[in-house]
């Protein structure tokens, strides 16, 4: 069933598409007011249940039931997977040595090609840590809206592929939900991915973006303001999988901690 698009603002041509059992709307083309046109989109979300989403329309995809989603118990998870994620990398964090040996992650036969690691530390803790405290909200800062916009015009200037995707409005219930009813297909978790973003959405106003290719966009409202925080926020980031936190390129945990102090724009890529 398709649904009616919105008179305000003014939309390009597009199509409607079968996602599962929704229908999506996809532009023909990106709209060249998408800076302007997605705050206004956005805002208007809460009464037209239509969430804007960057991507590729003929991406492969596979819509995520959202009950699998609403199961997961996301402290008990992570704390679980924080174990195993300690248990593997602790020989690598204890012992500076072994920034001159490449992780087992690495295949044999790209081995010769690969610089050795910096050597990581690792999380400053020894056991789950629990869910990061939310951003602060000091009324000063800026809206949901405005950091999406701003994340919007970023990646319109930063990243050429961007060009080639198609504005889609989605029916959702809330931002999280985009990528796992549009069937964003990546090697990602996407049910435990989606949980976490719910939880972003509620801590730090997180919106997500796009998604294209093995890459998520999220813009952030209230992002850590100050590195303890942004360490525990950070612990998140690596155990959502993503292969650009501290492995692609290889980055010691502490200098991408310190990177999401302020930052409004968090990206995420699987290869």
């Amino acid at each position: 069933m398709t649904f009616p698009l919105p008179a305000e603002p003014p939309l390009p041509s597009g199509r409607f598409e079968p996602r599962g059992d929704v229908e999506v709307w996809f532009s023909d083309e990106l709209p060249d007011d998408l800076v302007e046109l997605w705050p206004r989109l956005l805002e208007s979300a809460d009464v037209t249940g239509l969430y804007p989403f960057i991507c590729w329309r003929d991406d492969p995809h596979r819509p995520e039931d959202l009950s699998e989603v609403d199961a997961i118990r996301l402290d008990a998870v992570l704390a679980a997977d924080f174990a195993e994620y300690r248990r593997r990398r602790l020989p690598y964090w204890s012992n500076p040595a072994a920034a001159d040996v490449l992780p087992d992650s690495v295949p044999d036969d790209v081995r010769e090609y690969v610089e050795p690691w910096p050597h990581d530390p690792g999380p400053p803790f020894e056991s789950w840590p629990g869910l990061a405290a939310g951003g602060a909200d000091t009324g000063a800062g800026v809206s949901a809206a405005q950091a999406a916009q701003r994340a919007v015009e970023e990646l319109l200037g930063d990243e050429p592929f961007v060009h080639t995707c198609q504005l889609a409005l989605v029916p959702a219930r809330r931002s999280a939900d985009v990528p796992a009813i549009v069937g964003w297909a990546a090697e990602a978790p996407l049910p435990l991915l989606t949980a976490l973003l719910r939880s972003w959405e509620e801590r730090f106003g997180a919106r997500v973006v796009s998604g294209f290719g093995g890459a998520l966009t999220v813009s952030v409202a209230r992002p850590p303001l100050d590195v303890p925080h942004a360490e525990q926020l950070a612990l998140e980031h690596v155990l959502s999988t993503a292969d650009n936190i501290v492995d692609d390129p290889p980055t010691p945990f502490p200098e991408y901690a310190n990177g999401l102090v302020g930052r409004h724009q968090w990206r995420f890529w699987w290869d």
